[in-house]
């Protein structure tokens, strides 16, 4: 078994509407997806954002797409324009959920999705001047 976090197994879609967030996870394969139903609960979500999140979470399956929907609510600081949070949109709460990590057996580890090359990136920042 090893920890590893959600987006090494998931991808996940986000959006928001006045103070509801709503976070959908999409598991790559039937495996993947069973161990994320089991290991990813309302339950753990809503502790994985603590006091960010003062509502209910809730969590709905769709076997059929490999995913699941957790809707959050009060997670929004208020909504956008009532917010004092920097940036508090959906798309953010989705982002810090595929950080959450879980417990996953070595063979299902191996499927991992491959880190994104960035070495373009690296080669950009070489040739900016150092202060």
């Amino acid at each position: 078994m090893m920890r590893l976090a959600l987006r090494e197994l998931c991808g996940y879609r986000a959006g928001d509407k006045g103070d509801t967030a709503d976070v959908a996870l999409f598991a790559d394969d039937d495996d993947v997806y069973a161990l994320v139903v089991r290991e990813v609960t309302a339950a753990r979500v809503k502790a994985h954002f603590g006091s960010m999140v003062l509502g209910g979470v809730e969590r709905y399956e769709a076997p059929n797409v490999r995913a699941l929907n957790f809707v959050m609510r009060g997670a929004l600081g208020g909504g956008g324009p009532r917010s004092l949070r920097a940036d508090n949109l959906g798309k953010t709460l989705g982002g810090a959920l595929v950080r959450l990590e879980i417990e996953v057996p070595d063979k299902l580890a191996a499927r991992r999705r491959p880190r994104p090359d960035v070495a373009w990136a690296d080669a950009i920042l070489a040739t900016l001047p150092r202060r």
